[in-house]
Parts: structure tokens; sequence; C-alpha cells
């Protein structure tokens, strides 16, 4: 999966990020606005983590998302 599906849907998915990394705040999330390198940063800051090894993290939940998309944007593809 594309990050712009993820970023242009960005109020769902944030749902989904709270699920993964619960130590963001809901306010963290909204000002995230789907923004990859801030999502890593802010889950490095939180969870005291490298910027490579959040980036990992990052890049596996995304990875993990193609699964649960919605069928109608799976239909888009």
């Amino acid at each position: 999966m594309i990050w712009e599906r993820i970023k242009g849907n960005w109020n769902q998915y944030r749902v989904r990020a709270k699920e993964q990394w619960g130590k963001l705040s809901e306010e963290q999330l909204h000002n995230i606005q789907g923004n990859r390198d801030h999502l890593a940063s802010r889950i490095a800051q939180a969870y005291g983590l490298s910027k490579g090894e959040a980036e990992k993290q990052v890049a596996s939940w995304q990875a993990l998302q193609t699964d649960r998309e919605p069928a109608v944007f799976r239909r888009l593809t």
C-alpha cells in the first residue's frame, strides 16, 4: 500500500495507529495529519527508539494496513 492512501484517509488510519502506538495522544495523532516522518518522530520520542527503529515500525504497520483496508479501497487498485 502506498503511503499516500494512508495520508489521504488519515482520520480513519489514525484510529489504527492509536491501537498500535497507544502512548501517542489523540492530539499528537491529529497533528501528524498523515505525515509519515512526523509519525516516526513521535513514535521514536514516545517510546525512546532510534529514528531508524521507529521507521521500521511504521513500515511494518503500513504493510499490515493492506490486509485491513476497506473493500472499497481494494477495488480501486
